[in-house]
């Protein structure tokens, strides 16, 4: 993957790109351990506003510019909503109901509906290899989150009882796969949101305060429908909590919404495959945490499907005949142009001056 511009005039520029997906899936493990103890959307109102307040001092430091003007302050409201308030919302209440790994796989497809966005709203090309991987995706995400029996009992030669499936909806909403669904679609209109809101706004100090902006409903639901909020908390708990606020949200969305202001969406977003790598290796090791085996056969394939997606363009060059082909293609059209004029292009003499 060619790095994004503005990560390749930083140093470390690799690691830096890899650094939000290091930081979420750690941060999904060390929130998985303190929910026991804590309520969700208290929790989520944690992650997003004591690390916007965060951001803001930082970008204070820095001389960044402060959002001005209408527009610049009805785009963040609209980013808080969706990337902040709804995001985190079904995230939290999402992970009481399904593992750390299991929970960042599923937030992980969204890098699916990004390149779908990216390709509907700014051309970018997805091509044969991305399709695939996108086809990939929907079966991945399928076998992650459908029930065990009523896939098994597709490929069944003979038909279980109905009593044996579990109910659709009833599997959906109480092992938390369908709200973690709406949270990844959720942060993936988010994610494109962002190159509107950078058009009005510096994107770091429009990320710190659509994090505050976005977090506040999220303590005041909590304060009318939840309770016992942080008396449990152990001091554990807090620097867990700490973790996934200055690292899980203030540097990791800082870092990506930096990123995801320029370059391509598509390449960027498919980076997160990385993520669930990230939190199944440490739900493993800190929280003991197994997967069926179908899902992690869904794991692997939607963990392909996004490398698919994010190598297509070295996959398609692999292919000498399409690459020069590609050389030929103004990179600002998507028409394709006439084969035989490219024959006849490859054909020509070069004619010198």
């Amino acid at each position: 993957m060619q790095i994004n511009e503005r990560a390749s005039k930083l140093p470390f520029a690799p690691l830096l790109l890899i650094a939000p997906f290091f930081l979420w899936g750690t941060a999904m493990v060390a929130m998985k351990g303190v929910i026991p103890n804590t309520t969700p959307l208290f929790m989520a109102g944690v992650r997003l506003v004591p690390a916007g307040v965060l951001i803001l001092i930082a970008t204070a430091f820095i001389s960044k510019p402060q959002p001005k003007g209408w527009a610049a302050w009805l785009w963040i409201a609209l980013f808080a909503l969706v990337d902040g308030t709804l995001f985190q919302g079904f995230l939290a209440e999402g992970l009481v109901r399904t593992s750390a790994g299991l929970g960042s796989v599923m937030i992980d497809s969204q890098p699916l509906a990004v390149a779908l966005m990216s390709l509907w709203l700014f051309q970018e090309h997805i091509g044969l290899w991305g399709w695939l991987g996108l086809a990939f995706g929907v079966i991945g995400i399928s076998l992650i989150g459908l029930p065990d029996e009523l896939i098994l009992s597709l490929f069944s030669n003979h038909s279980s009882p109905p009593s044996s499936i579990p109910p659709l909806s009833f599997s959906f909403f109480e092992s938390g796969e369908w709200l973690m669904l709406f949270a990844a679609l959720s942060m993936a209109v988010g994610t494109v949101l962002i190159r509107y809101v950078c058009r009005y706004a510096d994107p770091v100090s429009a990320t710190g305060w659509h994090m505050i902006i976005g977090g506040l409903p999220l303590w005041g639901i909590s304060f009318f429908t939840e309770s016992q909020q942080w008396q449990n908390l152990v001091v554990s708990d807090w620097m867990a909590l700490l973790y996934a606020t200055v690292f899980g949200s203030a540097i990791a969305y800082g870092l990506f919404f930096y990123f995801a202001s320029s370059g391509s969406l598509t390449s960027l977003s498919s980076l997160t495959f990385l993520t669930p790598v990230f939190a199944l290796l440490f739900g493993n090791l800190l929280l003991n945490e197994v997967l069926s085996p179908l899902q992690w056969v869904g794991v692997c394939i939607t963990l392909v499907s996004i490398y698919l997606i994010n190598q297509r363009e070295t996959l398609v060059q692999t292919n000498p005949k399409v690459a020069t082909q590609q050389q030929l293609l103004p990179e600002a059209s998507g028409k394709m142009l006439n084969p035989v004029t490219l024959s006849i292009r490859e054909s020509e003499p070069e004619i010198m001056p």
